[in-house]
């Protein structure tokens, strides 16, 4: 299937994301003078904002494609909290999957800034990993939602802290096998080798040289990272890796030799923020639909771009990547 087809039929498929939520907080207004107790700028701020975060961002953009979804998380019993869910339900991400409990505060980054500039991130959080009774608690949660409703590929998306335990992810892993769910995996650096058996394991570059002790891999370097994709994919047996290069596209490795650089597309990058939510959304939707790994690569990299040229997290426009795709489709036929 062609990947404009299935994005014009998402709303047929279903997406369930699994990992670290939290809440994405901004101080937006403008500086105009130096403060005189310590040089620092001073911020009038004129707006405030909440948004989705982490895998409720992954959620978001699963969302933002036409696809339907729900999202497992472990969150507190905080305010984060309620407005984290009440956002959830405003959209209809479903969240009958997660699980509250009152020792683990929801996670919230603070982000201050001022004429489009990032100025200061102020992050609460807990990072412990989830406790084995807790981790059972949310894999039957899971479990439970996907003998209501089969979902169409099951996303990874891990922020590093504490959700996704070792135990929780091979769990889920099997459960989904069993059922024959294609999964996809954001990961970070504590649990990057625990996704064994993956569909799609994406990291993007700094993940791939801190999970596999490649300090000075270079994305310009395409022999190492040949090597490197060739490696954590036979360590996974994972069917496909594709990793994120920033301004030089992303490399997918889904096949024994088989390796592509997909270049990025010229783009005025205001916010890195939310890139790589947005790449494995992508990805997972269209994967999920039926649609040709390379292509999913080369689409999920050109959405990543598109909201780049944005401050802050924020989901894919379909309607942009709608127009954008068709001579995409065009060039890689």
């Amino acid at each position: 299937m062609k990947a404009s087809e299935a994005l014009r039929q998402s709303d047929k498929v279903h997406a369930f994301v699994v990992g670290d939520v939290m809440i994405d907080a901004y101080l937006m207004g403008k500086v105009q003078r130096i403060s005189p107790e310590a040089p620092v700028p001073v911020v009038e701020v004129t707006h405030r904002e909440q948004r989705l975060g982490g895998a409720a961002n992954v959620a978001r953009n699963v969302l933002a494609l036409g696809a339907t979804v729900e999202m497992a998380s472990v969150i507190g019993t905080d305010e984060a909290a309620e407005v984290l869910l009440q956002k959830c339900s405003d959209m209809s991400i479903g969240t009958d999957a997660c699980l509250r409990r009152s020792d683990r505060p929801t996670t919230v980054k603070n982000r201050i800034i001022s004429n489009g500039q990032h100025l200061l991130r102020v992050d609460e959080e807990m990072t412990t990993p989830l406790d084995d009774a807790t981790g059972e608690a949310l894999v039957q949660k899971c479990i439970a939602r996907f003998d209501v409703q089969r979902p169409d590929v099951l996303i990874f998306e891990d922020y590093d802290k504490g959700v996704l335990t070792p135990a929780v992810i091979a769990d889920l892993v099997a459960a989904a096998s069993q059922r024959n769910i294609p999964t996809a995996v954001d990961p970070k650096f504590r649990q990057f080798m625990a996704y064994k058996g993956v569909t799609l394991f994406k990291p993007n570059l700094k993940e791939l040289r801190e999970g596999l002790g490649l300090n000075g891999l270079d994305r310009r370097d395409d022999d190492a990272i040949a090597t490197a994709t060739t490696a954590i994919r036979e360590s996974l047996s994972a069917q496909a890796v594709l990793v994120t290069l920033s301004e030089r596209g992303v490399w997918l490795h889904d096949a024994p030799g088989q390796h592509e650089r997909i270049p990025a597309h010229p783009r005025e990058i205001n916010d890195v923020s939310g890139a790589g939510d947005t790449v494995i959304a992508t990805a997972s939707v269209l994967m999920a639909a039926g649609v040709p790994l390379r292509i999913c690569a080369a689409v999920a990299n050109l959405a990543g771009g598109l909201v780049c040229e944005n401050v802050g997290v924020v989901p894919v426009d379909l309607k942009r990547l709608l127009a954008e795709v068709k001579p995409l489709e065009a060039a890689l036929e």
